[in-house]
């Protein structure tokens, strides 16, 4: 269950500070692995490090392989197609519940060959299957991108751990505070966060329950739906679920979507007495009424053909206004661990008008190899659509030529920021694309970003 609420002005406690990234000086960095369609090659990285290479066959003309930011969702060490007359995939490793995957196979010519799948060579995948776990990501692009250590400050770290046992005391001044449980850090004056995040996240402030769950993405016919969770599995109920585990978090930074932006209408429709219905974010004849009739009211202009819905940026910008509502930032941020809902929010988008591109970047923790923690990062070619170029916004679709120019267009409030870093752990990543989440991401997945269906 995903609750939305306000963080309002708090301070950090001494088990924020705490942070298990920053103790585990001896966890190996994790892997990641880039499968690249142009040269039909596979290359496996430990940070910016290259560590294992094959050749691949991807998926033929008709059956091409969708291209973006993948990971593992489960690994089989004997499997058969559902589709494909149960064909042998061993040491199989799910991309997509609807069927994308990377295999063993005894044909691959390194030329497209397979029905969407990225084919491996028997020994290697044997291998490749030795060295991954679940969760790990996989970026299919047609060049072959490379990590790059990257430092900005719009990066989340870790805190530094306290050099000291000593439990700290609260100043007088929050004593009171104190009192009604553990809250974020003070943000500047009167700002609020406005975030969802589920039971798993740490209790911040009083929150008012409104559900929104993510629809799980449908796996392919045939195929095998990722397990069922229980309720408190999928709530993470109990204040102490978020300390329970430190797997990786994900993160995806991407464009306020229609969804968002008809709930924010509905509430303020709702605010001033038009009947919008439920601010659940569809358009339905209840909320088409209500813009209709506000519009009449106001003596407003019909959308025209350069509106993406009944919705204009006339009748956005009179409604906020009418409602006494700051209109809501460009940017959505959301967050998930173990493939389930953790945080929503909203941030900010500096020049919303250009696009950001897609954009990949994992943390890596410190060991006896690599002494300084860090982030890599890669970029991921993706030509938007006009229509979705159309529907966000975006006039000049060429995005930033290096990552730290994305990351210096990103506004994330400080509380917010603060909230993140203290779930960073090694592995954690960080996905930037102008597009929404993809049909695959659901139940059971990470963030999926496509940059090509395929």
């Amino acid at each position: 269950m995903v609750l939305r609420h306000v963080l309002r002005s708090g301070f950090v406690t001494a088990l924020v500070l705490l942070s298990t990234t920053a103790l585990a000086a001896d966890a190996k960095p994790p892997l990641q692995i880039v499968v690249s369609r142009d040269s039909q090659s596979l290359t496996v990285y430990d940070g910016d490090k290259v560590v294992a290479t094959s050749r691949v066959s991807t998926g033929k003309r008709g059956h091409a392989t969708p291209t973006g930011i993948f990971s593992i969702l489960e690994k089989r060490r004997y499997h058969e197609s559902n589709i494909y007359s149960d064909a042998p995939m061993p040491f199989m490793q799910r991309l997509t519940w609807s069927g994308i995957a990377l295999h063993g196979s005894g044909h691959v010519p390194r030329t497209p060959a397979s029905h969407g799948c990225v084919r491996l060579p028997s020994q290697f995948a044997r291998d490749l299957f030795a060295m991954t776990r679940g969760g790990l990501h996989v970026i299919i692009a047609d060049d072959a991108p490379v990590p790059q250590r990257v430092d900005n400050p719009a990066l989340f770290h870790p805190p530094v751990a306290l050099l000291s046992d000593v439990p700290l005391r609260p100043a007088v001044s929050q004593a009171s505070a104190a009192m009604q449980g553990p809250s974020l850090p003070d943000t500047p004056e009167g700002q609020t966060v406005k975030l969802a995040m589920s039971d798993a996240a740490p209790a911040a402030a009083a929150m008012t329950p409104d559900p929104q769950p993510l629809p799980p993405a449908p796996p392919a016919p045939g195929s095998e739906a990722p397990a069922s969770l229980s309720k408190d599995q999928a709530t993470g109920s109990g204040t102490a679920a978020l300390a329970a585990t430190n797997s990786p978090i994900r993160i995806l930074i991407t464009r306020r979507s229609q969804r968002e932006t008809v709930m924010s209408a509905q509430e303020a429709l709702n605010a001033l007495g038009y009947d919008a219905g439920l601010a659940d974010g569809q358009l339905g004849t209840r909320t088409i009424a209500a813009i209709q009739a506000f519009r009449t009211a106001e003596n407003l202009p019909a959308p025209g053909r350069s509106s993406s819905g009944p919705l204009s940026e006339d009748i956005l910008s009179t409604l906020y206004a009418k409602a006494n509502r700051t209109p809501p930032p460009a940017g959505h941020l959301l967050v998930r661990r173990d493939f389930k809902p953790l945080i929503e929010a909203e941030i900010g988008i500096r020049a919303p008008e250009q696009a950001l591109g897609t954009h990949f970047l994992q943390y890596h923790a410190a060991d006896k190899t690599e002494p300084q923690a860090g982030w890599t990062g890669m970029s991921l070619a993706d030509n938007l659509p006009k229509p979705m170029l159309k529907r966000l916004g975006i006039t000049d679709p060429t995005p930033p030529l290096s990552l730290d120019a994305v990351l210096d267009r990103l506004e994330i409030p400080e509380a917010l920021n603060t909230t993140i870093s203290a779930l960073i752990t090694d592995g954690a990543s960080l996905s930037i694309s102008d597009r929404a989440m993809s049909a695959e991401t659901g139940q059971g997945t990470d963030f999926v970003t496509l940059t090509q269906p395929g």
